[in-house]
């Protein structure tokens, strides 16, 4: 496989090679590449993390009976426009 870098990436990998972390520049790309998994994986659990909390607050006011009664599909696409906007 080829990978084509700008030069300022490309810059970059050989500073890491040459300062002797790393004995290649494959090395270098197969550790930014599992760095990015582990950093997607992260920013994934802490989106979980967040709607988990949104859950958690709705079912609490649910609880309250604090909740809003969607009693048809026109009801529920106005809710939907409520939330974009």
């Amino acid at each position: 496989m080829h990978v084509s870098l700008t030069p300022e990436l490309e810059h970059r990998v050989k500073a890491k090679v040459e300062s002797g972390l790393y004995n290649n520049a494959s090395e270098v790309i197969r550790e930014a590449l599992r760095f990015m998994e582990t950093h997607e994986d992260w920013v994934n659990e802490l989106k979980l993390a967040s709607l988990r909390e949104q859950l958690n607050v709705g079912v609490a006011q649910l609880d309250k009976n604090e909740g809003i009664l969607i009693d048809s599909q026109s009801a529920l696409d106005q809710l939907f426009v409520d939330i974009k906007s």
